[in-house]
Order: structure tokens, then sequence, then C-alpha cells
């Protein structure tokens, strides 16, 4: 087959694929309405893949080539089996041995030293994917008790828009959450290939109509600074800063801090909520329930 003809049949078993896939197959919501196509419309495997609607069209129409990334992406996304998945990789010309799956991250040594030392400072250290992998006591008073959540969904991101406690602690939650959607895509530019990635961008589109639309507009930041206001239960009102330091011996972990400029109501609030993390049971006992400081 010409490449002309293989770039033919890419987009024809595309068209096959999505065409078998109901909106509620690949959990997108189905109002019932009826619908011009048969399947998933194109801009829906879009959203679903991370793409743009109009990348995906030129997929389509052969008229664009697919990167290796993209078309693991897609296979996840429609569904596809074995044999499905090494046919999509044929017609497009790639290689279609699966990617390396990335070792899970653990906290480094010397990072976990340092949130030992921070006892009157919230502190979490951050990884691939905004993950979190390790917090002090500070940080589980201040936001919840990160122990009691499963590994799988000890997210940055996925608390702020799933954790009703987290997403009401943030008194300006919608900056906060575009601010955060735009840090994510800049990672996901960096790690096109992580499957991981590519499983939360997706739940978090089909669950939430604000990150599909913010995911959508394609802004990205590099800030690793910047000032958040938080309505505590138990401390009251924080304006904290938040500064994200990265680890020189892995540049994909960072040791995220916030604290309070001395003297103001905030660095008095961060100090009563020390007091209250001191005095619980154990450490990261939640405050959920607390009565409210705001």
């Amino acid at each position: 087959m010409s490449g002309d003809a293989h770039q033919s049949e890419l987009g024809e078993f595309l068209k096959a694929r999505r065409a078998r896939l109901s909106p509620r197959t690949v959990g997108l919501p189905d109002t019932g309405a009826r619908r011009r196509v048969k399947g998933l419309r194109r801009e829906e495997v879009a959203l679903l893949a991370s793409i743009s609607t109009d990348y995906y069209t030129r997929l389509e129409q052969g008229r664009r080539p697919a990167s290796a990334p993209v078309l693991d992406v897609l296979a996840r996304v429609l569904h596809l089996n074995d044999d499905e998945r090494a046919y999509l990789f044929e017609l497009a010309g790639r290689d279609a041995a699966r990617p390396r799956r990335q070792a899970a991250q653990k906290a480094r040594p010397q990072l976990r030293r340092l949130l030992s030392e921070l006892t009157t400072t919230p502190a979490v250290i951050l990884g691939r994917r905004m993950d979190i992998l390790a917090w002090n006591r500070m940080a589980a008073a201040l936001f919840t008790d990160f122990a009691e959540i499963p590994e799988k969904k000890r997210n940055y991101v996925w608390l702020l828009f799933a954790d009703p406690s987290i997403r009401a602690l943030h008194a300006d939650w919608e900056r906060m959450a575009r601010d955060t959607v735009a840090l994510l895509r800049m990672e996901a530019g960096r790690n096109p290939a992580d499957q991981r990635m590519a499983s939360l961008v997706g739940e978090l589109s089909v669950r939430y109509d604000d990150f599909r639309r913010w995911w959508g507009e394609h802004q990205v930041s590099l800030r690793s600074k910047y000032a958040k206001v938080l309505c505590h239960p138990v401390a009251g009102e924080l304006t904290l800063d938040w500064d994200a330091l990265a680890c020189a011996g892995d540049p994909d972990q960072q040791l995220v801090v916030w604290t309070a400029e001395p003297g103001t109501p905030s660095h008095d609030g961060l100090r009563i909520l020390a007091s209250w993390a001191a005095g619980t049971a154990r450490p990261g006992t939640s405050h959920r329930g607390s009565s409210s400081g705001c």
C-alpha cells in the first residue's frame, strides 16, 4: 500500500472505530438527544485524547501524520484490542512497541528530611502529574489527611476538583484551579507519552466541565510562586504564598511550601494551626467537620 493509501486507510479505520462507541461507553454524558453521526463525534475523541479537534480531523482526512504517543492515546480512547492497536501503528508507519511504563515515584530522602524539619510550615512533595508523594503534619492539617486517600487518587489536581472540602477551602477556587490546569498542561507537553497523565486528563475531562473547558483553552504556566487565599475551618482566612522548590537530584520532584508574611493575621493563623495539629491524636488527623474560622 502506498503512503497516501495508508493515510487514507488510517482515516477510515479511525472513523470505523469511533463509530462503534457510544458516549456512555467512554464515560461521556449522554443526553439522549438525536446525534447526527453514529458513535462518537470527532471533537469527543479529540477531547478524550487531549488533542485539538483540528489535529484529529486532519488525521482522519489523511492530511497529517500521527506520532507514536498520539497513536497510543487514540488506541486507549477508542478501546482498541492488541491486534487493532498493532494495525493502527502499521497504517501510520510507526513502531507499535508499547512505551515503557515509568516506575512509580518515591519521594527523595533529602526532601523527606526537609519535610520533617518543617514543623510550622505546610509542605508537600509533588512528583510527576502533581502527584502527592509525601507531606508533613501541617499540610495534612491545612488540607486533609492524605493517608486516608487511595494512592492513585493522591494527586493535587484531582483533589482540587474532586474533593468537596478542598474545593471549599479555596476562597478563589476558580482562579486557583485555572492556574493548576495551566501547570498540568505545561507538564503534559514535556511528557507526551505519559499514559498516566493521559488517563488523569481524560478522567477529569469526562467528570468536570470546568476542567474540560480550561484544558481546551491550552493555557500553560511555568510559575513556581504565587499567592492563594484559603478559608480554613480552624485557622480562619489565610493568605499564603506557594513556593515550589525544585529538587537538584530529580527535576520531576518539587518541595512545595505555603508560608505567610510575619506579623500578619495569616502568620498568626498558621501558628494556631500548628498548635492544633500538634494536639491532634496522630499526624494528619483531618479537620473535616471542625467549626469554621471564616
